[in-house]
This record gives C-alpha cells, sequence and structure tokens, in this order.
C-alpha cells in the first residue's frame, strides 16, 4: 500500500521531500555514512557501523527497500538535505519506522517532532493502529525523545544481522 506523506510538506525553512531517483538516494547514503560513524560508533563500534551501511544503507540496499514498500524522505533545511526518515505500512495495520537520522548540527530544533506529526497522519490515513520502530538498548537519547513522543517499550529484540553482528534493541510503539 502506498500514499505516504505529501511530498513538499514544508514547515517554516524544513521540507519533507519524498524521494525516488538515484541522486536521492546517493543523499542518503552520504548522510548516513556521515551520521552513522560520528553517532553510532560509540555505541556499536566502527566495524559494525560500516557493516550496517553496506548492508542497509548503499545504493542497491535502498533501491531493494523502495521496492520493498518503504517509502524516504529527505529533510531539508533551506533546500539542504540535513537528514531523511523512511517507513513502511505493514499488514499488521502497523505504520514501521524504519529510519530516522539527522545531522548532528540540526538536533533538537523540533524536527523530530514535526516529522512525527507528518507520520501519525500519514499512519491514521492508512488505517495503521500504531507505528513501530527499533532503537538501540544503549541508544539513551532516542530512548528519551521516544518517550517523550509517547512511545512505550515492549519488548527486548535481538536480531542476527548477519557478518557476526546483531543488533540488540528495544522494540517501542505508539497508538494513532
Amino acid at each position: 500500500m502506498s500514499g505516504g506523506l505529501k511530498s513538499g510538506v514544508t514547515w517554516k525553512e524544513i521540507a519533507f521531500r519524498k524521494i525516488g531517483t538515484d541522486a536521492d538516494l546517493r543523499t542518503i547514503e552520504r548522510l548516513s555514512a556521515d551520521i552513522w560513524t560520528d553517532y553510532y560508533t560509540p555505541l556499536i563500534g566502527s566495524e559494525q557501523v560500516h557493516y550496517m551501511l553496506r548492508k542497509y544503507l548503499s545504493l542497491e540496499a535502498l533501491r531493494e527497500q523502495l521496492n520493498e514498500g518503504y517509502e524516504y524522505y529527505l529533510i531539508e533545511e533551506t533546500r539542504k538535505p540535513i537528514g531523511y526518515f523512511a517507513f513502511q505500512f505493514r499488514e499488521s495495520q502497523q505504520l514501521f519506522l524504519s529510519k530516522y537520522y539527522i545531522e548532528k548540527s540540526h538536533r533538537g530544533k523540533g524536527y523530530g517532532r514535526r516529522a512525527m506529526d507528518l507520520l501519525i497522519e500519514t499512519a491514521r490515513r492508512l488505517g495503521a493502529r500504531k507505528i513501530a520502530l527499533t532503537v538501540n538498548k544503549g541508544n539513551r537519547l532516542a530512548l528519551s525523545v521516544y518517550e517523550r513522543l509517547g512511545f512505550r517499550n515492549v519488548e527486548a529484540v535481538v536480531t542476527d544481522i548477519g557478518g557476526g553482528f546483531a543488533m540488540d534493541d528495544y522494540r517501542l510503539e505508539k497508538g494513532v
């Protein structure tokens, strides 16, 4: 099922723009490398960061996710890409927020709350009953942000992702 956010939705100088071109996917690939290397290396180590970037955020992986029904949106401030998010509507009547990343210099400006408002609108329009996501157990900052946004921790999940690595996460949910 498709029909996610309205492309080009703006809020002040911020725009959430649905993507699909290889140029946009390359922008996400570049943003991911910068954000993940900076933020996740202390949490999971550089080897796992590089592995996950190749496995989940390479051009080929992003194309495959688009084919699987994921919708990607660039977050742009005055037309400059500063982050992105991705979600997938699932048969279990949930909107799964797969990714939400923003450059360090743009965090704490309320963009996450605005993106969440748009995701809630989209979830309701698609008939979802909840929004679900996973967060690394050591990512205290993200956990506190999602808690403030009304998410609750429903379970611990360890997922083998290959290459000798695992994701050690909490699954969070929020009713819509």
